[in-house]
């Protein structure tokens, strides 16, 4: 994937599929640290231990007719390739809490993209899902909830 907000768009639509109506996006760039942090939660039905041992391995998915599940694979050897690491914690019922870190300065680093359009995609193709999109970093400060009124 060429850029983070393709790798979160994948991971977010697993989420989805997981069952979550419930999804937090944080991006948060600390220049002091020279990291780049990606956090999504979601409250799916989240993995049990066996899922959750398999789950960075490329050729292991839970979907039907599926034979590769390269998502988080992916999105875990961009964040070793930037000096970071991706760490994944969920518990079956309870949701999943995927964060991936990156060495801001790392040549390897891949860009972000746009990640209002990423986030405009997921809105206008799941209307009934609340997402809710906070960044922190070197342009300022944004938050969006797509069910802020409810």
């Amino acid at each position: 994937m060429e850029n983070l907000s393709l790798h979160i768009l994948d991971i977010v639509e697993n989420t989805i599929r997981a069952g979550a109506k419930k999804i937090l996006i944080e991006i948060v760039e600390d220049t002091e640290k020279d990291l780049l942090t990606v956090r999504i939660n979601d409250d799916g039905k989240g993995m049990d231990e066996c899922i959750l041992k398999n789950v960075l391995d490329p050729f292991f998915t839970t979907k039907n007719g599926k034979r590769v599940g390269l998502g988080l694979s992916l999105l875990a050897q961009a964040s070793q390739q930037a000096e970071g690491k991706l760490t994944i914690d969920s518990k079956k019922g309870e949701g999943t809490k995927v964060q991936a870190t990156f060495k801001l300065s790392h040549p390897d680093i891949k860009p972000m993209g746009d990640m209002i359009e990423t986030i405009a995609v997921l809105i206008a193709s799941h209307p009934e899902i609340r997402f809710i999109y906070r960044y922190e970093g070197i342009e300022g400060k944004q938050f969006f909830d797509s069910h802020k009124d409810q």
